[in-house]
């Protein structure tokens, strides 16, 4: 009996831990919290609250699953809980990588009860899906707007029934840019009208204007939008009685004397105890768009955000604060990072370059993943099979433990750092034969490899690691045992991707077609310190 209630009080340990990570947690324990409160790159950033829950979505780009969910009952405590869009169309379209495409900055809305998110495509235009759990199922993507260069939908339902839709504009799609319009929409939010009117000229005093909030408080209509360029910009606050304008502009968060740039771009927030606060993201190159979150207040019915440290009557970004008086305390939580491949579910940490194919992979029963070598590119920095994830602190260290059952020539897994520079271990098989190298690439138009001298190795299961130092300094090291690492190839500088941060994971991949390929069984992947 006494060895039993030791076992129940491990396994309550473990599970009541399980969701908070190693490498970055935000709440000091003691009733503050540091900035960022996601060190990983959940960019353009959406909150919502519904009762005593906060939900947020980010943009997802050409990742999938897309359009990710994350709960938090206190602001600074969030657990990814779905993902809102299981695939991405235009099927045929996105079936392929397309680097930097697919969801751009996306808002989440509660209305008539269910969960409403608009999300652009700058190719296709604006969608909608909606849910009556933020868990899902999620409606199918509905195009509600049609056009090139669209973005960053924001909508609003006002108090006498009308709905409106503000958006901006892709100078790379529209050839237009740095401006805001709003529009009407049918009140189901299912039809968005092409009546615009044009509310900012951003070209005037704010540069680039863009990534608009659209809300209402004490009869003016407010549109929160990002100004002055992502890494370098500021947040700006458009007013108005009418909801057609003229808008009055007020600059409200800057970085000023803080470390913080470009603290822009993100979302409004109410307590159910009245406490008003403002998510926004930073800009940390390899690291992606982390997430902060600032005090807000209302002064003449403007928002004060952040700090006034200058006294210049602009806010700047709080590194450690007071948490959020929600009513109540609530554990330490984190999203999910290390994944033990334990469940019959992929952990939704994980996702794939492209629309998921069903021969990729399968999670198992058996305490394993497994990935299948498929042929599905010419080069790794275009293959849709990446298993993937967000880098989730400055300094961190990635070990998983590979089983590599090659069946062909040419098959190859391993362990990658992806963005628009790479580099991976390759295990290969090489005319039956088993080797290790570290192989780097670089894509400027086109994609360009190097690699290192093929190591000869006898054990098809390995142990392969990557240490990342600030400044996204990344060395490689395997093991045939999980106890002896030896240091492999070169040291590597991470570099974001297009419009993403550099991710961290894994791949299996073939040269040619065959009718029974190899597969690679991913016992655990872990992220420590």
């Amino acid at each position: 009996m006494k060895n039993l209630k030791i076992i129940l009080y491990l396994l309550a340990i473990f599970f009541s831990q399980k969701n908070t990570a190693q490498v970055w947690v935000p709440d000091n324990g003691d009733g503050t919290y540091t900035n960022p409160i996601l060190h990983a790159d959940y960019s353009d950033p959406d909150v919502v609250r519904v009762g005593d829950d906060y939900y947020m979505t980010a943009s997802s780009f050409n990742c999938i699953p897309g359009l990710p969910i994350l709960h938090s009952k206190d602001l600074v405590n969030w657990k990814i809980i779905a993902h809102a869009l299981v695939k991405q169309p235009p099927f045929e379209n996105y079936n392929r990588v397309q680097h930097g495409n697919g969801v751009w900055a996306p808002s989440i809305n509660f209305h008539n009860n269910e969960f409403y998110i608009y999300y652009p495509d700058p190719d296709f235009g604006i969608y909608m899906i909606k849910a009556k759990k933020a868990e899902g199922p999620w409606s199918e993507p509905l195009l509600v707007k049609s056009g090139v260069g669209l973005i960053d939908p924001s909508p609003l339902w006002d108090t006498d029934g009308k709905a409106y839709l503000t958006h901006a504009f892709a100078g790379t799609r529209a050839q237009i840019k740095s401006l805001l319009v709003v529009c009407t929409m049918n009140a189901e939010g299912t039809v968005v009208n092409n009546d615009e009117v044009m509310v900012i000229d951003g070209h005037d005093g704010e540069g680039t204007i863009e990534g608009p909030k659209f809300y209402k408080r004490n009869g003016y209509y407010y549109i929160f939008a990002p100004a002055g360029g992502v890494p370098t910009g500021w947040q700006t606050i458009l007013r108005s009685r009418n909801v057609f304008g003229p808008y009055e502009k007020k600059k409200v968060l800057e970085q000023g004397s803080t470390t913080i740039n470009g603290p822009h771009q993100g979302a409004w927030v109410t307590t159910q105890t009245g406490e008003d606060w403002f998510f926004h993201f930073q800009d940390k190159g390899a690291y992606g768009r982390v997430v902060h979150l600032q005090p807000m207040k209302w002064v003449n019915d403007w928002p004060v955000m952040g700090e006034d440290f200058d006294k210049n009557g602009i806010g700047e970004p709080v590194t450690t604060y007071k948490k959020p008086n929600v009513g109540k305390k609530f554990p330490i939580e984190t999203p999910a990072e290390s994944d033990e491949f334990n469940t019959s579910k992929l952990g939704l940490q994980w996702q794939w370059q492209a629309n998921r194919q069903i021969n990729w992979g399968f999670p198992t029963s058996m305490g394993y993943f497994n990935l299948f070598c498929q042929p599905t590119t010419k080069n790794i920095f275009n293959a849709p099979n990446l298993l993937l994830q967000k880098f989730p602190a400055e300094e961190f260290t990635v070990t998983t433990k590979l089983t590599f059952n090659s069946r062909f020539n040419g098959e190859s897994t391993g362990l990658i750092i992806m963005g628009l520079d790479y580099s991976y271990l390759c295990f290969k098989n090489e005319n039956g034969k088993l080797y290790l190298n570290q192989k780097m690439g670089t894509f400027d138009k086109t994609v360009s490899e190097t690699e290192t001298t093929p190591l000869k190795i006898e054990n098809n299961t390995i142990y392969l690691r990557v240490q990342i130092r600030k400044g996204g300094i990344c060395n490689f090291f395997y093991s045939l045992d999980d106890k002896n690492y030896q240091s492999i190839g070169n040291e590597f500088k991470a570099k974001e991707g297009k419009w993403i941060g550099a991710k961290v994971g894994l791949f299996a991949l073939a040269q040619e077609v065959k009718n029974d390929s190899g597969n690679v069984a991913v016992d655990w992947f872990r992220v420590t310190k």
